[in-house]
């Protein structure tokens, strides 16, 4: 076998990050260790891992979870097709190891390494794991998990808690994160696609939040469809906004940030919890087995965050939150403090240490 590693998902920011914080953290400690992602030309690794300098092998793939009619049966018909090019594809190169990092391609390449006899890994971000990863866990060699409550999913001499894998930037934080701006900074993520909910809650926020605007700040991932509207609701009510449909530079803009308003993805609330933030979380309400929420209800429990359900969130209780934590910054400091302790800057590093193990054993 070659010393090579292949790290299987993607669709979104969520599957993609933590792969690409294994794949540095792998070459940060051999240099001649070859990392290959496989992916689709749809998901945003097309995008992210040519800007990362990260080789991506693309394969004809779709996801089941949610399709229906014509869609679905497309996407049962590129199975197969996915199968084979997987298969060939693990054949031809012959890796040292498999890591699925999740989303639907995952399930494939994961399979096609199983009947090869490739080691196999599976990462699992999520507090309730979805239909793919259970079933991939029977087969895995090792199940690396996010949250302690997943671990009644896998079979349990297979399971290690790792925490999700983070990229070294967000590792090297020793305290709560003290905000770099001099204004009161939101940060608004909706995900790597956008909330559009979230969006028009931010701005019937404005009106409202017309008299603290010269203390105020936003920086607001849009998603692409909600970038031109949200970059004129900014400007036609004069407030200070950095509007883009999606943020590269994820670490220098949440070490900004005083507030954070955002989905509650596993890979998001891994990095916010790595550097210490407070925040107000709005889960997205369509994630498979309502996983978002449960992730949410993680750090709300310890008093790390503040949850709205999607159906709820408006201007008027987003305009109330940022004005009580202009007013009160010493709640938003314990909160941070909060979120610092449930951070788990160490999990990158584990699952490598998982990863070559793994390794190891292929010889």
């Amino acid at each position: 076998m070659t010393n090579s590693v292949v790290i299987a998902g993607g669709g979104t920011g969520g599957h993609l990050y933590p792969g690409i914080a294994l794949a540095k953290a792998l070459m940060k400690h051999d240099a001649d260790i070859q990392i290959t992602f496989v992916g689709t030309r749809q998901g945003i690794e097309s995008r992210v891992l040519p800007r990362e300098g990260l080789r991506l092998k693309t394969i004809l793939s779709g996801g089941l979870l949610g399709k229906k009619g014509i869609g679905r049966l497309v996407n049962w018909l590129k199975l197969p097709v996915s199968l084979l090019q997987s298969t060939g594809y693990l054949l031809m190169n012959r890796p040292r190891l498999v890591v699925g990092v999740g989303g639907y391609v995952s399930g494939p390449v994961a399979l096609s390494a199983w009947a090869l006899r490739i080691p196999l890994l599976i990462q699992e971000q999520n507090t309730v794991p979805g239909a793919t990863n259970r079933w991939l866990g029977k087969i895995a060699d090792k199940v690396a998990i996010t949250f302690e409550m997943s671990k009644k999913y896998f079979p349990a001499h297979k399971v290690v808690e790792t925490g999700n894998m983070i990229r070294e930037e967000f590792t090297v934080a020793k305290a709560a994160n003290v905000p770099t701006s001099e204004k009161f900074t939101v940060l608004v993520l909706g995900g790597s696609q956008g909330a559009q909910s979230i969006n028009r809650a931010l701005l019937d926020a404005l009106d409202p939040l017309e008299p603290v605007k010269e203390l105020l700040h936003i920086i607001h991932q849009t998603g692409q469809s909600g970038e031109t509207e949200v970059q004129a609701g900014y400007e036609h009510k004069g407030f200070s906004a950095d509007a883009r449909a999606f943020i590269y530079d994820m670490a220098d803009q949440y070490r900004k940030a005083s507030l954070i308003i955002c989905r509650s993805g596993a890979t998001t609330l891994a990095e916010i919890t790595a550097l210490g933030i407070p925040s107000v979380l709005v889960p997205y309400p369509y994630a498979a087995h309502n996983h978002q929420e449960h992730n949410a209800r993680a750090l709300e429990s310890t008093g790390a965050a503040r949850v709205i359900l999607d159906k709820d969130v408006n201007g008027e209780i987003l305009a109330e939150i940022i004005l009580d934590g202009i007013e009160h910054p010493e709640a938003l400091r314990e909160m941070g403090n909060k979120s610092f302790q449930m951070g788990r800057r160490d999990a990158t590093e584990r699952v490598r240490q998982l990863c070559m193990e793994l390794m190891s054993g292929s010889n």
